[in-house]
């Protein structure tokens, strides 16, 4: 079926409000939207930290692993998932522009990888300390 120019924005205008399509986002607003989400979920929360999230990303946790295991110990560097082997593009977004430009995805890779990491979701403080660590590198 070919849909006409104004039927194809018409439902281009109804994926997007489904959600379908998400908007690009920037880091930033990534990490703004986190961010909420630490001041609604911990009390006092002070902002995140840049060394909090170095010393996270390279540290071992609960299942032995680290977000450097797969990601390397320089995250503006390709890496490698390190039981299945898959090529990981780099995670700094000074190397891959694409890194956490769509919050839903970002999401959904914290999940993932907070579970294999450390066996539980993080927190919105692990995230976000994280977050502004890659962000730090230039």
């Amino acid at each position: 079926m070919e849909l006409s120019v104004p039927g194809a924005i018409a439902l281009t205008a109804l994926w997007a409000a489904a959600g379908v399509m998400a908007a690009p986002q920037s880091p930033q607003e990534v990490q703004r939207a986190i961010e909420s989400e630490a001041r609604q979920t911990q009390s006092g929360f002070a902002g995140f930290s840049t060394q909090a999230g170095e010393q996270f990303f390279r540290s071992t946790h609960g299942n032995d692993w680290s977000c450097a295991s797969c990601h390397t110990p320089e995250p503006r560097n390709a890496g490698r998932h390190a039981k299945t082997g898959k090529d990981i593009a780099p995670l700094a977004p000074a190397a891959n522009p694409e890194r956490f430009t769509n919050l839903d995805k970002v999401e959904k890779w914290f999940k993932r990888n907070c579970g294999d990491v450390l066996g539980r979701p993080c927190t919105a403080q692990e995230k976000g300390n994280v977050l502004v660590y890659l962000l730090s590198l230039k």
